[in-house]
C-alpha cells in the first residue's frame, strides 16, 4: 500500500490539487466501466426478456439506455476537465519545489530525493532546468492524456443533435474514437507519475513522526531514514476490462447476425416519400414494437440505422417504413428504384453482396403493450410505425383468429402536421375499421387522428364533406380532428371509463410531447386508476 508523503500543516509537493486529481480519476474509472453497457443491445434485449416477468418497472428502465449513456458521458467529460485542471496545478507545484532551492523547504528536500539513476523519487520534474511542458508531452501519462482528451472532445462535440441528424457520418466515425480513448485510458497510469512512499519505507520513516525532522533524514544519530518512493500501480484496467470484453462479445454477435442473408421480397414506394421494405431472414422472430438496424453496403458499408418494424409477428416477413429525410435514406431510396418510374425486377434490387442487411430485432417499451388491460398509443408523424405492428397483430389475434388477448381496449392517437403523412398508414386503418365492424368488435379500438398544423378555420372548406360517411382526408369513418389534442380531457375521460385499471401509455414521438404525456400520467394517477408512461427510445 502506498502513502503520499506530506506535512500535515505546511506545504508539501503535491498540495491539495492531488486530491482534486485523484477523486475525479476514481469517478472516471467507475463511469468508464458503465459507458459501454447501455450500448450493448443484445445484452439489454436478453436482460429485458429475463427480468420483465419479475419486474416490469425494472424492464422499463432498460428502455432508457441511451439517456443513461449520455448522462454517463457528461460525467466523464466533467471529471476529465477537473482531473486535467488539478494536474496542471500539480505540475506548477512540482516546478515550484525545484525552483525554490532551499534545504529548509520540505518540498525541495523531497524533490532532491532520488537524483541518481534508477533511484526512487517523488517529483517527476528532476531539475530546475526542466520544462514542465516537455515533461507533460513526453511521458506516458502526458501523451495518453492528450490523446484521451482530444478523442473525448471529438466524440462529445460530434454527438450534438444537430450534427448527429445532419451529418450522421461524422457522428458515426468520430464515435469510434472510443477505441483510442479506452486504449489510452488503460495505459494512462503506466507512467506512474503519481508516486507514494513504499510500505517498507514507512517502517523506517514514519511520516507523522519524521515530517518535521527532514533535515536529519539519513544521519547516523537519526531514527528517520531517507524515504523511498514508487509509482502507484495502474488500476484502470480492473474497471474497464469486464465491460470491454462484454462489448467485444456484443460486436461479435452483431457481426454473426448481420452476415445472415436477408432477402428483400417487396419494395413499396408510398406517395409521401416513404419507402416500405419487406424482407425475410432465416430464423427471424419478432415481437410487436421491436426494431432492427439496417445497412445497405451499396450506400455505406459502415452505417447502420435503426428502424421500427411495422410488420406483425404473425406475418411471414418483416417490414420497415423509412421516411426519406437525409443523404443515407435518399441513397437507399434510389438504390431500391424509388426514383424510377418503371417497376423494378427483384434481381435488380440491392443484393447486399456481403449478405449484411439487418441486425436485430431488439426490444422496446412497446413489447409490453398487451400486458395492459387498457392501452393508449400516441404516435407523432412517422412515429406511428411501432403502432402499425401492434394494430396489425391486433387484427390477426382478435379479428382473423378470434384469439382472446388480455388487452380489452386500445385508444390510438395519431398526430400529423400535414395530410401527406396519412397516405401510407390509412390503408391499414381502413382495413381494421371495416373488419372490426364486420366482426362486431368496433369498440375494441378507438382512434383519433389530428392535423396539428391545421386550424378549424383553415379546414372550413372540408366541412361540406363531413356530412359524407367517410372522412375526405383519410377515408375513415372517424373524422379527422384539427389542432392539438386536449390531453387533460383525454386522460380524464379514460380514467372515468376505466376505474380500477392500469392504463399503459405508449409514445413514439418528440421529447416535448413525451414530457407533456408523462406529466399527465402523474397528475391523473390517483385513486384506483394508474397511468404508466412508456416511451420508445432507440
Amino acid at each position: 500500500m502506498f502513502h503520499i508523503y506530506m506535512e500535515s500543516s505546511h506545504m508539501f509537493v503535491y498540495n491539495l490539487a492531488l486530491s482534486w486529481a485523484r477523486a475525479p480519476a476514481a469517478c472516471l474509472n467507475f463511469n468508464c466501466m458503465l459507458i459501454l453497457l447501455p450500448v450493448c443491445r443484445n445484452l439489454l434485449s436478453f436482460l429485458r426478456g429475463s427480468i420483465q416477468f419479475c419486474s416490469r418497472t425494472a424492464a422499463r428502465q432498460l428502455d432508457r439506455n441511451l439517456t443513461f449513456h449520455k448522462l454517463v458521458a457528461y460525467m466523464i467529460a466533467f471529471h476529465t476537465a477537473v482531473h486535467i485542471i488539478a494536474h496542471l496545478f500539480n505540475f506548477e507545484f512540482f516546478m515550484d519545489a525545484q525552483l525554490n532551492r532551499n534545504s529548509s523547504f520540505l518540498p525541495f528536500v523531497l524533490s532532491e530525493i532520488g537524483t541518481d539513476d534508477n533511484a526512487s523519487f517523488l517529483n517527476p520534474i528532476r531539475s530546475n532546468e526542466t520544462n514542465p511542458t516537455i515533461v507533460m508531452f513526453t511521458t506516458i501519462a502526458g501523451v495518453t492524456g492528450v490523446v484521451i482528451t482530444l478523442a473525448l472532445i471529438l466524440i462529445i462535440t460530434s454527438s450534438m443533435e444537430v450534427i448527429r441528424r445532419s451529418y450522421f457520418e461524422v457522428f458515426w466515425y468520430t464515435h469510434h474514437l472510443f477505441i483510442i480513448f479506452f486504449i489510452g485510458l488503460v495505459f494512462h497510469g503506466y507512467g506512474r507519475i503519481v508516486r507514494g512512499q513504499t510500505a517498507g519505507s514507512q517502517q523506517t520513516n514514519k511520516p507523522h513522526l519524521c515530517a518535521d525532522r527532514f533535515e536529519d533524514w539519513g544521519k547516523n544519530e537519526s531514527d528517520c531514514a531517507v524515504p523511498e518512493f514508487a509509482g502507484n500501480p495502474p488500476g484502470t484496467w480492473k474497471w474497464v476490462l469486464g465491460p470491454m470484453i462484454l462489448y467485444v462479445c456484443e460486436r461479435l454477435v452483431r457481426i454473426y447476425r448481420s452476415h445472415q442473408k436477408v432477402v428483400i421480397t417487396k419494395v413499396v414506394m408510398h406517395p409521401s416519400k416513404t419507402l416500405e421494405l419487406q424482407m425475410r431472414k432465416k430464423g427471424f422472430h419478432m415481437e410487436v414494437g421491436q426494431y432492427v438496424f439496417i445497412q445497405c453496403p451499396s450506400v455505406s458499408r459502415h452505417e447502420w440505422h435503426p428502424f421500427t418494424l411495422t410488420s406483425a409477428p404473425e406475418e411471414d416477413y418483416f417490414s420497415a417504413h423509412i421516411r426519406i429525410v437525409g443523404d443515407w435514406t435518399q441513397a437507399l431510396y434510389e438504390a431500391c428504384g424509388g426514383d424510377k418510374t418503371e417497376t423494378q425486377e427483384a434481381w435488380k434490387l440491392p443484393k447486399y453482396e456481403t449478405g449484411r442487411m439487418g441486425d436485430g430485432p431488439f426490444g422496446t417499451a412497446s413489447e409490453d403493450v398487451f400486458r395492459y388491460e387498457v392501452v393508449m398509443l400516441v404516435g407523432a408523424g412517422i412515429g406511428v410505425t411501432p403502432f402499425a405492428s401492434i394494430l396489425k397483430s391486433v387484427w390477426y389475434k382478435r379479428i382473423q383468429n378470434n384469439q382472446e388477448v388480455f388487452t380489452k381496449k386500445i385508444y390510438f392517437y395519431w398526430l400529423c402536421p400535414e395530410t401527406e403523412a396519412f397516405e401510407w398508414f390509412a390503408d391499414l386503418l381502413q382495413s381494421l375499421e371495416r373488419q372490426m365492424a364486420e366482426k362486431d368488435v368496433a369498440n375494441f379500438l378507438s382512434y383519433n387522428i389530428y392535423l396539428t398544423r391545421w386550424k378549424e378555420t383553415e379546414a372550413a372548406h372540408f366541412r361540406v364533406h363531413h356530412e359524407a360517411e367517410n372522412d375526405p382526408i383519410t377515408g375513415l369513418k372517424q373524422k379527422t380532428l384539427y389542432g392539438k389534442p386536449n390531453w387533460d380531457n383525454e386522460f380524464t375521460n379514460i380514467a372515468s371509463k376505466h376505474p380500477g385499471t392500469k392504463v399503459g401509455v405508449f409514445l413514439c414521438g418528440p421529447p416535448q410531447l413525451g414530457k407533456s404525456l408523462e406529466k399527465q400520467c402523474l397528475s391523473h394517477t390517483e385513486g384506483d386508476v394508474k397511468f404508466i408512461f412508456n416511451k420508445e427510445n432507440f
